[in-house]
Order: structure tokens, then sequence, then C-alpha cells
């Protein structure tokens, strides 16, 4: 008795200062948040209770609901485009062709550039005057295809997507490694049977490789959720906020010294995001850990 007691005190204490850094550095501030999500505050006089003022406010904004649906389209490609190019991205891979891990850093190395710097690069491709993009376009005779494609208001959205979702080298990396940890066995057992690799990929791969994708999944939609540096760098929400986004939204409501109105939309934000993630957990399945 006195060791499983000292065993559970051991566990408290090992936890304790984990415990005390997420109630100070978590738990207090979502509180906290949520109170000021009720007041009134420029920053500089004392917070004035308002009710539902603030959710009133965001929720009649059309700027914001456009920033929401944003969002969830952002996290929805993520999860459903982006980690599907990264499990196929790591199949091919785990065939190990000759190069492949040259391609596996290629693959990887975005990943290890800062969001800003990729930003200012793909600024540069989809520059109107004189962008790579269009500059293509028009050596293939597609000039007539030439468009201002952050400036559009039927493109910029799309072209904010399409650069980012084929940056899969973070997953790929956790999926392949997930993927060559199988045992071989099985894949030996399948080519005895006459199985295609494509079957074998169906069938043995990706059901032993679910834990790692469904994380993947999880943590792709988590980073849609919470997009900022590469809308503030590209577009800053423009043309007329079609590609405005939630974060961004409450970062410019904070410019503007409504910190009440912003801290409604972070609370809206953790409530859409946590019910997605939740959504996905139960429908998808639910990664061994």
């Amino acid at each position: 008795m006195n060791v499983k007691r000292d065993e559970k005190i051991g566990v408290i204490l090992f936890l304790l200062p984990v415990l005390i850094l997420f109630i100070a550095f978590f738990v207090y501030p979502v509180i906290y948040l949520v109170i000021m999500s009720f007041n009134k505050w420029s920053g500089f006089d004392a917070p004035v209770f308002t009710g539902l003022t603030n959710y009133i406010k965001i929720f009649t904004d059309k700027v914001f609901i456009r920033s929401i649906t944003n969002n969830i389209i952002w996290a929805l490609v993520a999860g459903f485009v982006q980690v599907p190019l990264a499990v196929l991205t790591a199949i091919l891979l785990s065939y190990k062709p000759r190069g492949w891990k040259i391609f596996r850093t290629v693959y990887f190395f975005p990943q290890v550039i800062s969001g800003v710097a990729l930003a200012t690069l793909w600024s540069a491709v989809y520059n109107a005057q004189y962008g790579m993009l269009n500059g293509i376009l028009r050596i293939l005779g597609l000039g007539h295809l030439e468009k201002n494609w952050l400036g559009s208001l039927d493109t910029a959205f799309p072209a904010l997507l399409i650069y980012w979702v084929f940056y899969v080298g973070y997953f790929m990396v956790i999926i392949l490694a997930d993927i060559q940890s199988i045992p071989e066995d099985y894949y030996e057992a399948a080519d005895i049977d006459g199985a295609s690799r494509i079957r074998q990929s169906i069938s043995i791969t990706v059901p032993l490789a679910k834990t790692s994708i469904v994380t993947c999944m999880l943590l792709a939609m988590i980073n849609g959720m919470r997009q900022f540096e590469q809308v503030y760098m590209l577009t800053n929400g423009g043309p007329s906020n079609r590609t405005s986004v939630m974060v961004l939204y409450l970062y410019k409501e904070m410019q503007n010294y409504a910190y009440g109105t912003s801290s409604a939309a972070a609370v809206v934000l953790i409530c859409v995001g946590t019910i997605v993630i939740l959504t996905l957990r139960n429908t998808i399945g639910r990664p061994n850990y």
C-alpha cells in the first residue's frame, strides 16, 4: 500500500509543474478571454460589461462570416486534400525508388523556411506584372489566361490554398516513418497472394498507418483554423475581404483597439476549431494514443 501511495505522490509531483504552467498559460488566459468577450474595452480605460453586444456585432458582420467560412474551407482542404497528398507521397517514397532520400529532403525542405519567406516568394510568383506564373502562361501562348491572381475576387483565395496545399513535407515525414515501421512480412504474404502494389497500399499500408494519418489530419485542420501570416503577407484579407480569416479579423479589431470584439472573435475561433476537430475524430476515428 505504501509503495502505491508513494508512486501516486511521485506522479503528482512530476505532473505538478506542467499542470501549473498549463493553468497559468492556457486555462487562465482562456477564462480571461471569455470574460473580456462580454466587455467593451479599448485597452486604455476600464472594461465595461456589455453582455452579448460583441457577439451580436461579429455575427452581423459580413467580414467575420466570410472569415469563418474561409477558415472552415481551409481546414477541410488541409485535412482532405493536403494530407491525402502527403499519404500518396509517403507511399511512393516507401517503395524506395532511386534517389528517394533526395526527394524526401526536397519535399521537407520548405518546412524549415519561415512562412513569411514563402509568402514573399509566392507574392512574386503571383505578381500580375512580372510574376513567374503569368510569364509561363505567355511563353505557352496562353496569355489570355493571365490574371491578377491575388487581386481578383475569383482567384485570390484559391491562389492562397493552391500554393499552400502542396507543402506536404511535414506530414509526409510523419506518415513515411509510420509506414516504414510496418513489418515486411505483411507485404511478402501479399506478394505470394499476387496482390499488386496498389492493392497492398490500400489493404495494408493505409489501414496500418491510420494512426499517423488521422493525427496528421488533426494537425493539418488545426493549422488551417489558425492561418494568419500567409494571408497577412500576400493579401492582408483582400480584395474586398475575400481572403480574410478569423485570426486576421481579430488582429485588425485589436489594431482598432476593439479588444472586446477581438476577444469574442477569438472565443468563436476556439469553439469552431473544437467542433471541426471533434467532428473529424468522431467520424474518421480516434488515433490510438
